[in-house]
């Protein structure tokens, strides 16, 4: 695995500012120390019957992983345990004493109120989860969940939920069709229906929040919001599992972001948005099988997406390609005219060097405006450090992992035939160069397009790590 300042560099640069670590690692919370990103840090299981009998220990605990790092760490919230009812349920009594116990612990050092307390739980001890309306916590575990969701209630913090549709669709049995998993448009005939509400539901993860919501308020809980503590999709899976690809998983994570970023809510709840931790930041290829489990991750070990997430239709980027091979081209089926207004800006205003595209010089052919403009848009996009924003030019351009050069035309941030990486940030020309200008050697339409068109944004992303 990379060091923890390359975990925190790699962070930075992908603008995530909320993480959750499945530890309390002292050299990764040392790492992410003054960086602003806000931590939630993780009690492990095995640790959990030792802290929930004891008040010294939860104290050391705390002391030792929390006390020891705040403020420079912004730790703002301890998970205690993960699926402890479905994963270790010999220490489902001691469950909730551990989460009074540490609570209690940053009280003592007057941190709890900017430091939650909660526990993972799996969506599976939410039974008849479809209609939510009907949904209720499995019952054998009303012992702890009545005490913990008042706990909760109390301190003011939330239920944490693990939310997977991807299993939830592969144990269906083809009853949940993959469109309704995956967040893609449904038609209104196709949209599953809760008949006591009537509440329309789009697509699995909002139906399973909804159900955790109708649980609560089964036991007379109804102020305790909701933070998915993990949510993802698998980029690989061995023969059974022939929809771990990696476009279902870019097309999960894609949506799934957009859902919550867009404050969507959920039916239950509109307009309320559900905090989500992307699982996982790294892929685990020490893992059991099956071959799923080695492929959550956005990233390999070595910082390379696994794949590159679009959060917009004009291709807006997360996970950057750290090894410099993603380049800006002409969208498929893009107007011409706007292609062609785009290109004028980039030549322009936009100040890219396009005597490449004059005739004669190397990238000239193929000579049509779908070929010119690619080569610009890369070349503007190469020039502003691929920042996110920088490929759109109003929709016509988008993000590509392929190598758009040809024969002796080499685009910016290629590595070329000799393998040596093209310099997009030289492509800049000064103030009185001529590129400047709207010389109609390799332009197809006058110089329209005199207004920005670039708008940059930083995405409030969390991962799993």
């Amino acid at each position: 695995m990379p060091s923890p300042t390359q975990v925190v560099a790699l962070l930075k640069a992908q603008n995530v500012w909320h993480v959750r670590l499945y530890d309390a690692d002292r050299a990764m919370l040392l790492a992410l120390a003054n960086t602003g990103i806000q931590v939630t840090i993780s009690v492990p299981n095995e640790q959990l019957l030792g802290i929930g009998q004891s008040n010294a220990t939860a104290a050391n605990w705390v002391a030792r992983n929390v006390i020891a790092h705040v403020p420079a760490t912004n730790i703002t919230a301890i998970a205690v345990g993960s699926e402890v009812l479905t994963a270790l349920p010999n220490a489902a009594p001691v469950l909730v004493s551990a989460l009074k116990l540490i609570h209690s612990a940053l009280v003592a050092s007057n941190l709890d109120s900017q430091i939650k307390v909660s526990t993972p739980h799996s969506s599976s001890i939410i039974l008849d989860s479809f209609p939510p309306s009907q949904a209720f916590f499995n019952r054998s575990w009303d012992p702890v969940m009545v005490p913990l969701l008042k706990f909760l209630q109390s301190t003011g913090s939330y239920l944490m939920l693990n939310v997977y549709p991807y299993y939830d669709y592969m144990q269906s049995n083809n009853v949940i069709p993959l469109d309704y998993a995956l967040f893609r448009p449904l038609p209104p005939n196709k949209e599953a229906v809760d008949a006591n509400t009537l509440l329309h539901y789009t697509n699995v993860f909002d139906a399973i929040v909804d159900a955790a919501y109708f649980s609560m308020s089964y036991l007379n809980i109804t102020n305790v919001p909701i933070v998915v503590t993990e949510s993802g999709w698998p980029s690989k899976g061995d023969s059974s599992e022939p929809d771990a690809t990696v476009d279902n998983a870019n097309t999960y994570n894609s949506n799934l972001i957009k859902h919550v970023i867009n404050n969507t809510g959920t039916p239950k709840h509109p307009g309320i948005t559900v905090s989500t931790y992307i699982y996982e930041l790294y892929n685990e290829d020490l893992r059991p099988s099956p071959l799923s489990e080695k492929n959550w991750g956005l990233f390999d070990a070595n910082g390379t997406p696994v794949y590159i997430l679009h959060l917009t239709a004009a291709g807006t980027v997360f996970a950057n390609d750290t090894t410099n091979q993603t380049f800006c081209v002409a969208k498929d089926g893009a107007d011409p005219k706007m292609l062609q207004a785009a290109l004028d800006w980039a030549c322009g205003p936009g100040k890219v060097d396009c005597s490449p595209l004059l005739q004669g010089q190397p990238c000239y052919e193929p000579d049509n405006v779908v070929s010119h403009s690619t080569y610009a848009f890369n070349a503007y996009f190469q020039q502003m450090g691929k920042s996110t924003g920088t490929c759109d030019f109003k929709g016509v351009a988008t993000i590509s992992t392929t190598d758009p050069s040809h024969g002796s035309c080499i685009f910016p941030g290629s590595f070329g035939k000799n393998g040596t990486i093209t310099n997009g940030t030289s492509l800049a020309p000064s103030s009185n160069d001529t590129s400047l200008g709207c010389p109609t050697q390799y332009f197809y339409g006058s110089c329209s397009f005199t207004t920005s068109v670039i708008i940059g944004a930083f995405l409030m992303t969390a991962v799993f790590l």
